[in-house]
């Protein structure tokens, strides 16, 4: 047993009641950068080292798998730290890195490996490995236990396949991209096909129920599960049945659920389930060595869009808690000290936010101090823009030596406004990533691979089969594949029956059968081999036995090159798994591959500047943050603008996006942008508004400080000062007035690009050419 110390001395008193909290629900109120994360890791230790309580009774809940890895690290390096005096008197970074790696081995065998802490559903998906068969649906379908977990793309393709050629619906009615959100949004409210119809008994409602309907049947066939069904079907699973439910609540002691202000009903049913057994008279629950801690802030609920209900959050104390006034209450905490941003961005951010009704009244409070003021830029247009930000971050990266190209940040409220920023980024050389792009996993020679291995776990998914059985070439036709296919319908079985009985292929495979049995030879083979060996090892024998990798270096081109490059990363990902995972089944790794998302793989600390959506920067903080587009129609967008409630997470948004800053905040709005082809005048952002005049800064502001501290013209009208920014207006005596649309080097070597009317940009040395700056 480890010897504890007080551990938690280094927190202030609103994380340490938190954290000190045994039994009982709680909900912790926690504001952007007020250490929620260190607040959770430190309530698990505390429950595992003062209560005695078993790692494998905890149940932690995070939004992305990364925050799961980070809370299991920072829970082992706490341990550790433990050990490290109780065993050896001091310090743990003070040992030697043989016994760091000993006392780390230890924590992890005795409290990590045990501790069940990741996404919804990559713990439900565990979840349902145990006990899917136990469960059947209102139609009688059923699931085995190496299900298949179809991505989005798998699931969109499903329903387009169903909407187009099955139903033959017409595709401008019955788009199958809205379709399959409807369906989405079904299963996240916890509504059945049935359910749906009853819920929309008009004739389109009817029609996507049908849909939703015969896709379950076809997830069935292939047995396998969607995004949405790995929270459905244990909710369904708890509902019908009581012993599996009684085992879950007998396991599942403590609860604990981050981002609580993100969860769907469904996801609330699930939670309220597992901590109450179902139980619906609140005076009847068991709260002895128990609990339900729940940790959230409505002022940063983002994703309505999900289904995601912040009202989840602000119905805790009516639904869970004592219901009583903040300052009564002993069952919400709130979290108010900020540590991440400066005074003057959070001063921004509470007074923006309190323009919500909707919320629990926070304050965030700055530990640190004012910072520099927030700085505002109009700009003519979008490119203006563009050129605007990446000069000011190559400005700031220049200027500070502490600061790296990872430390800036460009949010917008929609990817496609990345493009201009994109274009000047490559055009300089300015290394970047756009978050939200195509995702590694998302990549053909990616889902070509996976598809391989999916086949092999799940000899079900016919999905997958169908992919790979012309994967490379092979030389089995569409009309080879129809006739397996049309056969395995009629007779109700699954394409793989067909496949691997070499008498059905060599009736119905005609030129082809050859070709057919030579691949299901190979499949079957890999099929008897996934228990005995590891993932890398059958991964290996995929890309080189299927011929995988010896098409691609055929084909010799650039394209080929990179997906043969994406393949080895693939490799290299699956010895990563065997390294870090305790479960390492090739059901696991399938499951880690599907669940991933591209903000698990934003690599921190890589040195290039990140762009990305709003929505994507959720999480995330940098130093330098650059908010775009603050316009009205597009942030906030034309739809919230007569939405009370829609313009409410408009303004959550914008909040969330201004505490990503922690050092500087760049707000930029333009005159004009382009939009479907022709240019707009645009409004500057009501959000501009609601901001304290007294924390921002522009560009006429600045210059206006920079006269009543200096004067602005030499005495021959020449202007000494060369601070010159973008977007000044200037007086050149035969060019005449112009706007600086770039600026190069920097003191006595500094020049300026200027946009003269009718003649086009020229590169001048202001000092030579004696610019006049324009009031």
């Amino acid at each position: 047993m480890i010897a504890t110390s007080d551990f938690l001395g280094h927190l202030n008193p609103s994380q340490r009641r938190a954290v000190e909290h045994h039994c009982g629900p709680l909900l912790v109120v926690a504001g952007a950068g007020s250490g929620k994360t260190r607040a959770l890791t430190f309530r698990i230790a505390n429950l595992i080292l003062k209560h005695q309580v078993n790692p494998e009774n905890i149940l932690a809940v995070t939004f992305t798998n990364k925050a799961a890895r980070e809370m299991k690290e920072r829970i082992q390096k706490l341990f550790s730290e433990q050990l490290a005096m109780q065993y050896h008197s001091t310090k743990f970074d003070l040992l030697p890195e043989y016994e760091q790696t000993k006392l780390k081995s230890q924590v992890y065998k005795n409290t990590i490996k045990d501790l069940w802490c990741g996404t919804f559903h990559s713990l439900l998906s565990r979840i349902l490995r145990f006990d899917i068969e136990k469960y059947q649906d209102e139609k009688g379908r059923q699931w085995k236990r190496n299900f298949s977990i179809f991505d989005e793309s798998d699931a969109q393709s499903l329903v387009k396949e169903i909407v187009t050629k099955q139903l033959n619906l017409d595709d401008k009615k019955f788009n199958p991209r809205s379709v399959r959100y409807a369906i989405s949004n079904a299963k996240n409210q916890g509504f059945s096909p049935k359910e749906l119809e009853r819920e929309r008994p008009d004739y389109k409602g009817r029609t996507i129920a049908q849909v939703y309907g015969i896709y379950q049947d076809r997830l069935a066939e292939n047995n396998a599960l969607d995004f949405d069904d790995l929270i459905l079907i244990p909710v369904r699973l708890f509902q019908q049945n009581e012993q599996v439910l009684k085992y879950w609540h007998h396991k599942f002691r403590h609860i604990l659920v981050d981002e609580y202000q993100d969860t769907n009903r469904t996801q609330y049913e699930l939670i309220r389930l597992l901590a109450t057994n179902g139980e619906t008279n609140k005076s009847l629950w068991d709260w002895d060595k128990r609990s339900a801690f729940v940790v959230g802030d409505a002022d940063q609920s983002i994703y309505s869009f999900r289904m995601a209900d912040f009202r989840i959050l602000l119905e805790f104390q009516e639904d869970f808690g004592d219901g009583l006034p903040d300052e009564e209450t002993q069952t919400m905490v709130k979290l108010e000290e900020n540590y991440r941003s400066c005074e003057n961005i959070l001063q921004a951010a509470n007074e923006l936010i309190e323009n919500n009704t909707q919320r629990i009244d926070k304050i965030l409070k700055a530990t640190r101090g004012s910072g520099e003021q927030i700085y505002a830029h109009k700009a003519d247009d979008e490119i203006a823009e563009a050129e605007f930000a990446i000069h000011q971050i190559r400005t700031l990266e220049r200027e500070n030596p502490d600061i790296n190209w990872g430390s800036f940040a460009i949010l917008y409220r929609t990817n496609a406004q990345s493009r201009p920023f994109e274009d000047i980024l490559v055009r300089q050389g300015i290394p970047y990533s756009v978050v939200g792009g195509l995702k590694f996993y998302d990549r053909k020679e990616i889902k070509d691979v996976l598809a391989y291995l999916r086949a092999l776990a799940n000899p079900a998914d016919t999905v997958s089969l169908l992919r790979i059985i012309n994967t490379p070439r092979r030389g089995i036709g569409k009309a080879t594949v129809d006739n397996l296919v049309n056969a395995a319908q009629e007779l109700g079985v699954n394409l793989w029956e067909i496949l691997s009985d070499e008498t059905s292929v060599n009736t119905l495979a005609g030129r082809s059968t050859k070709s057919v049995n030579k691949f299901a030879k190979m499949i079957g083979d890999w099929q008897t081999q996934i228990e005995t060996v590891s993932v890398s090892e059958v991964l290996q024998a995929v890309l080189e036995g299927s011929g995988y990798i010896k098409d691609l270096k055929t084909q010799g081109t650039d394209e080929a090159e990179d997906r043969l490059q994406n393949v080895q990363e693939l490799y290299n990902a699956a010895l990563q798994f065997e390294e870090d995972s305790d479960d390492v089944s090739l059901q696991a790794f399938l499951a880690s591959t599907a669940l991933s998302s591209d903000l698990d793989n934003l690599k921190e600390g890589s040195e290039a500047v990140s762009l990305m959506t709003l929505h994507a920067s959720k999480g995330l903080e940098f130093p330098v943050v650059f908010l775009v587009g603050l316009e009205q129609g597009l942030f906030p967008n034309y739809r919230s603008m007569n939405d009370p409630a829609a313009l409410e997470e408009e303004r959550r948004l914008c909040y969330v996006g201004i505490t990503r800053a922690q050092e500087r905040l760049f707000l930029s709005h333009a005159r004009e942008r382009r939009l479907y082809g022709s240019r707009e005048p645009a409004m500057r952002s009501q959000f501009f508004d609601e901001l304290p005049e007294e924390l921002l800064t522009t560009q006429s502001r600045r210059r206006m400080e920079r006269r009543s501290k200096s004067p602005a013209f030499a005495v021959n009208g020449v202007d000494s000062n060369q601070n010159w920014q973008v977007g000044e207006r200037v007086l050149h005596k035969a060019f005449g007035i112009g706007e600086i649309t770039h600026v190069f080097g920097g003191g006595k070597k500094i020049s300026v690009a200027i946009k003269f009317s009718g003649l086009g940009q020229k590169i001048i040395d202001p000092q030579v050419a004696q610019l006049q700056r324009m009031n």
